[in-house]
């Protein structure tokens, strides 16, 4: 395949083949997710909200929300929104030690309003519009959500694909169109695919400006294809979600068994795809494979 550059925009997006396969980049192409969340996303969470006094409950509730349950994977501002509103103020230790964990309602609308957005371009736009405490607590929003980007861009830059990435990438693309689809800033997606020479075989990057996965699959895929020639690879339940609502199916990188998955997927995922036995039992027992690496309750929980 020649070099081509990936487009930004979707409405630039024009199929060449009769397959679409669509794949996730933080832990499915690349073993970015825990040194994100425990290098990026918690330090500076810890640091932006005034969570020192409870640090490990932080790192705990992180880790389960972002990598170890059915919200792995989600967007950060979710991800965050989750950890401050729901897992931090029912953890023991903040329970035990009388902690008030910040509540910031306004940000939490924004968040759970489906029509934003959730990126920060979307932040900036909600703090032009907005005055008073609803203006404080999303600026500060917008402060974590760049000391992040910045901690992301120092940590991540040089981190290879996993094994077998670049070989299945190089054969899917003499068949099918492929489009990155991931909840990651579009920059940093750009990067980290440019910088391991993948961003060629992409035909658009779309990251968290563009709408959610599930928009963006649908905006690419939506009246162009036939029935059971889109695929969704990924590593989270998300993107398993996204496949199901534009009815495409979905490959399951496990977490913990990636370079694994991989090779199932290189060795005979990637054949039965586009030989049409893919769909059916052996897809329902990837995904049940799948759904059982991500418990729903918190260790913490778990027994009650």
């Amino acid at each position: 395949m020649t070099a081509t550059s990936p487009a930004f925009s979707l409405e630039e997006f024009t199929p060449r083949h009769g397959f679409l396969v669509a794949i996730d980049s933080d832990g499915t192409v690349f073993d970015t997710m825990t040194i994100k969340h425990r290098q990026c996303l918690c330090p500076c969470m810890i640091e932006c909200f005034g969570l020192e006094p409870i640090a490990q409950a932080v790192r705990e509730c992180l880790d389960f929300s972002g990598l170890f349950s059915k919200t792995r994977g989600a967007n950060r501002h979710k991800t965050l929104r989750r950890v401050l509103g729901e897992l931090l103020p029912d953890h023991p230790m903040v329970k035990s030690r009388g902690f008030a964990v910040p509540q910031l309602p306004h940000y939490f609308a924004w968040v759970d309003n489906p029509d934003n957005v959730l990126s920060g371009q979307g932040l900036k736009r909600a703090i032009a519009t907005a005055a008073g405490a609803a203006r404080r607590e999303l600026e500060l929003a917008a402060a974590w959500n760049d000391q992040v980007n910045k901690c992301n861009e120092k940590m991540t830059a040089e981190i290879p694909p996993f094994m077998l990435v670049r070989e299945c990438v190089e054969t899917i693309c003499d068949q099918a169109d492929i489009i990155v689809v991931s909840t990651a800033p579009c920059q940093t997606l750009a990067r980290e695919w440019s910088s391991q020479g993948l961003a060629r075989y992409a035909a658009v990057i779309a990251g968290q400006e563009m709408g959610t996965k599930a928009r963006c699959l649908e905006s690419a895929a939506k009246g162009r294809y036939n029935r059971n020639h889109v695929l969704m690879i990924g590593d989270a339940p998300g993107d398993l979600r996204a496949a199901k609502a534009n009815d495409a199916l979905f490959y399951p990188i496990d977490p913990g068994d990636e370079e694994a998955s991989w090779k199932r997927f290189h060795d005979e995922a990637m054949d039965r795809f586009f030989e049409g036995t893919y769909a059916g039992r052996y897809e329902q027992e990837l995904i049940e494979e799948f759904d059982s690496h991500l418990p729903e309750k918190p260790p913490w929980k778990a027994g009650s």
